[in-house]
């Protein structure tokens, strides 16, 4: 147990609950073995709510990963490699932040002198493979110089492949108004700025995009930020690198989501965004590996246990608890004890009412 700043409360370093309401002892089961692995990816603002329904997840489920998403406020990079074919990846190599790299010994960063990111191959265990720098600010559609050399870049319609040129090193490069995608036979990279929403599903239509939508794929975010507010200091990091292996579906309302009861094709891992509605597409649009998913929805106009604690935007919006265990019935995954996730969080609710009754007397 621990306190949290100036707060005199002890809270329970399990569930990140006040000890007095702490639901760690509301779990009447060991962690349920689901057979399709979830990995969350959690909105970093909505970590420390006390109605976040995660940690009954986190609990509640043994084959799980949360991985902590930040906004993009100045700039981010998408390197997205396809895996061996016919890989196998345990629940718990699904999200990792190691160095390990299933194809390839890489090191990514940001290159300082070009405002670009800089992929350079271990050339210990692979001497033939070169360092492959990209500029990301090239300038329109004209050329752009790269290590002395003038490299076409293309802007145009995603839809017209056939139009693309190729650069030199195998690398095609097209620049939209406010990403760019370059990829090769072996990567994808996505450099985005502040408000961009990339696009890149009509990549699957290349060999690397097919590679990366059969075989699944690795992707490491790069991120930068500033380092104080009000200089103009920033540190560009690793945010994450998660596995994302063959089977893999994300759990996302959309125009082409197809209903639970479509799903035709064995599903191995559920992918699920944790935020407030807003905060969920945020993270949709600022993490364009996830067009590269099938994406499923659920058919639910059921009103969610948050009821009138948590205001949702319409009937059938839900906590992501609830959507994890209506997704789980739905694709097949029907584990016992699912239910009673639900009456731990719907308990945890339950708390927070009356903590909101209580603080409402004592104001009056």
């Amino acid at each position: 147990m621990g306190s949290e700043g100036g707060v005199r409360r002890l809270f329970c370093h399990r569930c990140s609950k006040p000890c007095r309401i702490c639901i760690c002892g509301r779990f009447n089961l060991p962690p349920l073995d689901n057979s399709i692995a979830i990995t969350i990816l959690q909105h970093s603002l909505e970590m420390t709510h006390p109605l976040n329904s995660v940690r009954v997840a986190k609990l509640g489920f043994r084959n799980l990963n949360v991985v902590p998403v930040t906004d993009v406020n100045f700039k981010a990079q998408f390197i997205i490699y396809p895996l061996e074919q016919n890989i196998n990846r345990t629940s718990s190599q699904l999200a990792e932040n190691s160095s390990e790299t299933p194809i390839l010994e890489e090191r990514v960063h940001f290159c300082p002198t070009h405002s670009g990111v800089s992929v350079q191959t271990d050339t210990t265990t692979s001497p033939s493979l070169a360092c492959i720098q990209f500029q990301s600010e090239v300038v329109g559609s004209g050329l752009a110089k790269q290590h002395g050399e003038e490299n076409l870049c293309v802007s145009s319609d995603p839809g017209q492949i056939d139009d693309y040129k190729r650069l030199s090193g195998d690398v095609v490069t097209t620049q939209f108004s406010n990403y760019t995608v370059s990829y090769t036979s072996r990567y994808i990279l996505v450099t985005m700025g502040r408000t961009a929403k990339p696009d890149i599903s009509w990549i699957a239509n290349s060999p690397v995009g097919r590679a990366t939508t059969s075989n699944g794929f690795m992707v490491k975010k790069l991120q930068r930020k500033k380092l104080l507010q009000g200089c103009e200091c920033f540190r560009d990091f690793e945010e994450f690198k998660l596995i994302v292996p063959s089977g893999s579906v994300l759990l996302f309302p959309g125009r082409n989501a197809a209903e639970l009861e479509e799903v035709d094709y064995e599903v191995k891992h559920l992918i699920v965004l944790d935020g407030t509605w807003a905060k969920a597409r945020r993270m949709y649009y600022e993490n364009p590996w996830l067009k590269l998913l099938p994406h499923l929805k659920l058919n639910s106009s059921r009103e969610s246990l948050y009821s009138e604690v948590r205001h949702q935007p319409k009937g059938g919006c839900l906590s992501t608890i609830e959507s994890i265990v209506f997704a789980l019935k739905g694709l097949g995954d029907e584990i016992e004890g699912l239910d009673k996730l639900l009456k731990v969080f719907e308990s945890m609710v339950g708390d927070q009412r009356r903590c909101k009754d209580e603080k409402f007397k004592a104001m009056t």
